[in-house]
């Protein structure tokens, strides 16, 4: 369990790393569909990865996803493991992707 905790943050500044390509505004992601697992390949801030957010946490017909209000709520909904950073940064998605995938149990 230590050795899990210990590395984690090495697991975060490793995925920190990686580029993400933002999204523009006037993009609307489409709903999530019930039983949606985590998306293996979706890029951060893409529309299939903020339709996976609003389902895991449970954000369905919130405020439009990637909005300053649903970064709030997600914010919110997240409690006291909600990342530090600027919430809608690429930094913050990051985060929120990597604690939802510990979080949510791998489709069998």
């Amino acid at each position: 369990m230590r050795r899990l905790v210990a590395s984690l943050p090495l697991a975060l500044l490793l995925a920190a790393c990686s580029p993400s390509s933002p999204t523009s505004p006037q993009q609307q992601p489409p709903q999530p569909e019930a039983g949606q697992s985590a998306p293996a390949n979706a890029t951060l801030g893409s529309a299939e990865w903020y339709a996976w957010v609003d389902h895991t946490l449970g954000i369905d017909d919130g405020p439009n996803p990637g909005s300053a209000e649903w970064n709030q709520t997600v914010q919110r909904k997240l409690g006291q493991e909600a990342p530090q950073s600027q919430p809608g940064s690429p930094e913050w998605q990051q985060s929120v992707d990597a604690l939802l995938r510990t979080r949510v149990p791998p489709p069998r």
